[in-house]
């Protein structure tokens, strides 16, 4: 497994979509997720460190795990299929035994940044589902323009709105 982090949340103009897009420690590599609004909200707000007043989906969902006697230990992204991706949040219970819990991986990112545990990923996924970030001279205009993008990207980019609460 290779440990990602989250670089922030994009938007594909082309279909005004969201993605959230990991890279490698080395930063050499990332990998974009397309995933639906409000789970783009979910995973920015937990990035800028906002708090709402009361709990929001993945703070319930968090407070369960944690009343359980149990703790999120890591998520994985584990496996790429017909270009959806399949991700588990990895829980421990109070003896120490790791539970997988299946989940979308933009709920398991949520989750994390929520609980500041690893992100991983599969072999599999980083070779069939990561794109270099750094910039070769054979590449076309859109993919330079991209990776440019994707290095520089943040949360703050984007405007969060709406309420949850």
């Amino acid at each position: 497994m290779i440990e990602m982090f989250v670089t922030g949340i994009a938007l594909d103009v082309r279909n005004n979509h969201p993605l959230v897009i990991l890279n490698d420690s080395s930063k050499k590599r990332a990998l974009p997720i397309w995933i639906g609004h409000a789970e783009a909200q979910a995973i920015a707000r937990a990035l800028e460190g906002f708090k709402a007043e009361r709990p929001l989906t993945h703070d319930l969902l968090i407070n369960i795990i944690q009343i359980t006697g149990f703790k999120v230990h890591h998520i994985e992204i584990n496996d790429l299929n017909e270009n959806t991706y399949f991700s588990t949040i990895v829980l421990e219970n109070p003896t120490g035994e790791l539970v997988p819990i299946d989940a979308r991986p933009s709920d398991a990112i949520a989750v994390s940044l929520r609980v500041e545990c690893q992100i991983l990923i599969s072999e599999k996924v980083f070779d069939d589902g990561t794109i270099p970030t750094e910039l070769e001279e054979s590449e076309d205009e859109e993919t330079e323009a991209f990776k440019d993008f994707l290095q520089n990207v943040k949360a703050s980019d984007f405007k969060l709105g709406g309420s949850d609460s």
